[in-house]
């Protein structure tokens, strides 16, 4: 299996990733979806982190060779870019989402000098909105983004559009469409709610898509 099959396998193993068409959960904007992510049960389960953690270093060394430093986003790609930074023996720091009220008031957590080549390490991506806000963090504080790297993207045309007018590169180890290919082959969803999930993807707000199951 590719890369891309491998992580999307992972995940639906351990339910970081749930597709449930038929219940759908509500989103806190009200839009009901057929589709649950989260990532963090991936540093519970060994054999996933292992899957996900090699993933990272290698596109890191891939995608971005010139990369000196790892900066997760706050919280949920933390303890990713620690893993990852470890790996390839690099310097990592986070991002919070806020600047603290206390003591120095940092936002950027470890040491980042101007100049420094960093590429952010992400959970997910769905709008991409607190993803590129990292970004401009870094950019402000002086750091060169050379981009990141996602665990996870819905491929959400919102996001993708957002990420382009940023000059953002995001690299994401899956994809919703490699995913409900797995998902298909490994009996999690019929045929018919993968074409009902990608309609939602293509149109969040439009609960047409229940009519595809």
């Amino acid at each position: 299996m590719t890369t891309a099959e491998n992580v999307a396998s992972a995940l639906l193993r351990i339910k970081a990733v749930f597709l449930s068409p038929e219940k759908p959960f509500t989103w806190a904007s009200g839009i009901k979806s057929p589709i649950y992510c989260d990532n963090r049960l991936i540093l519970s389960d060994p054999e996933a982190r292992k899957v996900v953690e090699n993933a990272i270093a290698e596109t890191v060394k891939r995608e971005f060779p010139e990369a000196e430093s790892l900066m997760g986003t706050s919280t949920a790609g933390i303890a990713h870019a620690a893993i990852a930074a470890w790996i390839l023996d690099k310097p990592m720091g986070y991002v919070r989402g806020s600047a603290k009220d206390h003591g120095r008031n940092n936002r950027i957590e470890g040491r980042l000098d101007p100049g420094t080549k960093v590429v952010v390490i992400e959970d997910l991506i769905s709008t991409a909105g607190s993803c590129i806000d990292v970004v401009d963090a870094l950019r402000e504080a002086g750091a060169e983004v050379l981009g990141v790297v996602s665990i996870f993207t819905y491929g959400m045309k919102k996001g993708l559009d957002r990420l382009e007018a940023a000059n953002v590169k995001n690299v994401s180890l899956s994809n919703l469409d490699a995913l409900l290919e797995v998902a298909v082959k490994e009996n999690y969803v019929s045929p018919a709610a993968k074409d009902a999930i990608k309609k939602f993807r293509d149109n969040p707000s439009d609960e047409s898509w229940f009519a595809a199951i």
